[in-house]
């Protein structure tokens, strides 16, 4: 019986520390009254004490060094990445920028329409308007301007031809005039908006809106080709006609020489 108690508390043995550990936790300590303090307690105060004053010199280290560091990232930040007075110069330079953004559009908004007749008033209204809607209607005020393409017994099918090629030509390059004074003020509103995001933007947000302005860069340079295009395509077609011109007139001439020959023979 005994070897069995005995090996029922080896086995119980971690059980056995823990509940002791408890009850030493547990148990009061001396008052002050008491003549000689108990050894266990000055033992455990002298530990608690110990791992306490280890713990708060380890941890107060470490929170110091970590406080030291962030310090230095914040002056770094202030002095090198976001320098206050930079930023403010950046931002007083935005502005004046958006002064100048208001001349140009000023500008822009200076009447220039001097036609006098009702038919030409009313196609040049349509022209200078900036409005997309009104792309459709330049087709009637056109040829109420330049009359439409002559009947097949008033012109030969060659110079209806060109006159239809010529007035197509003439009329794509006033509709993509207007698209492109319509997209001119959108890049404009589009403009100012980064403008006004910028002057109030945090230091981080900065190469957002520069990435933006970067690709409204992009697509005003796409806008400015497709401008060069239309004025390259009118030049093609001038060119053209002036070329067909000269062909017709090649050809009336051997035509009139060869009635001309006709002509002398029979006599």
């Amino acid at each position: 019986m005994i070897r069995n108690i005995c090996r029922s508390l080896v086995k119980r043995k971690p059980a056995l520390i823990a509940i002791a550990l408890i009850a030493v936790l547990v148990i009061p300590q001396a008052s002050e009254s008491q003549i000689l303090p108990s050894p266990c307690c000055a033992i455990l105060s002298f530990g608690l004490s110990s791992i306490a004053g280890a713990i708060t010199n380890v941890i107060g280290s470490a929170l110091n060094a970590i406080n030291a560091t962030m310090t230095t990232i914040e002056a770094f930040e202030r002095t090198v990445v976001w320098p206050r007075d930079l930023i403010n110069e950046a931002k007083a330079v935005v502005g004046a920028l958006q002064g100048i953004f208001n001349q140009i559009r000023g500008l822009g908004q200076i009447r220039v329409a001097s036609a006098t007749l009702p038919n030409t008033q009313q196609l040049e209204q349509t022209l200078l308007s900036r409005d997309s809607g009104l792309i459709n209607a330049v087709d009637s005020e056109y040829t109420a301007v330049y009359s439409a393409v002559p009947p097949p017994t008033d012109a030969s099918a060659e110079v209806r031809d060109l006159i239809d090629m010529t007035d197509a030509t003439a009329e794509a390059a006033m509709k993509r005039a207007i698209a492109i004074d319509a997209i001119a003020d959108l890049e404009m509103q589009a403009a100012d908006r980064i403008i006004q995001e910028v002057q109030a933007a945090a230091p981080g947000s900065a190469p957002i809106l520069e990435a933006g302005a970067a690709a409204w860069l992009v697509r005003a340079n796409a806008y400015t080709q497709t401008a060069l295009t239309e004025l390259m395509r009118v030049r093609a077609i001038d060119l053209a006609t002036a070329g067909a011109e000269m062909k017709l007139d090649a050809q009336r001439g051997a035509k009139l020489r060869g009635n001309v020959t006709d002509t002398l023979k029979r006599n």
